[in-house]
């Protein structure tokens, strides 16, 4: 894909999410790299990320959008599909990408692993075990990660 598509695809995207907000969440390029994006996602009602607020890194390929954006939790997290690195195990950024997917259908699916993760397909297995034989203590483990990690606005 030429340069130039990218970037006609990339601006395209930044005014969906301007014009079509995802809510509790947000997303745009750094300073000015337009392949290069921070986004924030906040902790979905009635989780135990409540609260806390999660910063990902994307990083958008040179043959996007035929290739999923690269992304990461720069924010510490305690999920079973989100490994200590902030690497993240999701359908949609690996074998099921589409060009269809924009980043804001990419950032609702992020909200809804953090609302439901999937134990049957971890990247931490040990905590996918904890949410699966006692999710009151899963649950608490990750309620204080989050006040630990995602509590404070300043930090990465």
């Amino acid at each position: 894909m030429s340069n130039s598509r990218l970037m006609k695809r990339l601006k395209a995207e930044i005014q969906d999410l301007e014009e079509n907000p995802v809510s509790n969440c947000s997303a745009g390029p750094l300073e000015d790299n337009i392949t290069h994006w921070k986004a924030t996602i906040f902790g979905p009602e009635n989780t135990p990320y409540e609260n806390g607020i999660f910063k990902l890194d994307i990083q958008f390929q040179p043959d996007h959008p035929f290739r999923p954006p690269k992304i990461s939790f720069i924010t510490a997290i305690y999920h079973c599909n989100i490994s200590k690195s902030g690497s993240i195990c999701l359908d949609i950024l690996k074998d099921q990408w589409s060009p269809a997917l924009t980043i804001s259908k990419v950032l609702l699916s992020l909200c809804s692993l953090l609302s439901e993760p999937n134990p049957d397909d971890p990247l931490e297995p040990e905590i996918a075990k904890l949410l699966k034989n006692n999710k009151k203590e899963h649950d608490s483990l990750a309620k204080e990660y989050t006040l630990q990690y995602a509590n404070d606005n300043d930090k990465v």
